[in-house]
């Protein structure tokens, strides 16, 4: 019997990189259905930080939609727009920033403890505009929270 599929679409950006940053993601099952769209304020970091922080909101949140004991019944797949990241994810890429190794290190732990294997997947970004708008709501609100902006 085959495993059911769990995407993941995510997306991390920042304005001044670093800067006022956020993370959109949104997961859906193999028949496109969204289970849960997430917007994410996430302070000052860079754009590759913010695109950590969005797989690692995503995967922490399939956790919980799936529940710790079900999670091995089905496959993941986590499709980004950053080809840095895919690769790092990966194995293809080699980690250059050490503000990333930590961000690195917990998505590997996660998959080794509590995941089934994932699969992480360059998309083009017209293909990852849910996750986008997300991240940009997201940066938006932490500007506001944060006073850079006023409305």
């Amino acid at each position: 019997m085959s495993k059911q599929k769990i995407y993941l679409n995510t997306d991390g950006g920042s304005r001044g990189n670093p800067g006022n940053a956020g993370c959109g993601v949104v997961i859906c099952d193999d028949r496109g259905t969204i289970l849960k769209k997430i917007a994410k304020p996430l302070g000052k970091m860079t754009n590759n930080e913010a695109e950590y922080w969005a797989v690692i909101t995503g995967l922490e949140n399939v956790k919980k939609i799936l529940g710790k004991k079900n999670l091995h019944d089905y496959e993941l797949e986590v499709r980004m727009d950053s080809e840095l990241v895919k690769s790092q994810l990966s194995g293809e890429y080699q980690i250059k920033e050490a503000k990333l190794w930590p961000l690195f290190i917990k998505i590997w732990n996660m998959q080794v403890k509590d995941l089934p294997p994932v699969k992480f997947t360059y998309i083009p970004r017209e293909k990852n505009k849910l996750a986008d708008l997300l991240a940009n709501q997201a940066m938006d609100e932490g500007s506001k929270q944060s006073g850079l902006f006023r409305t």
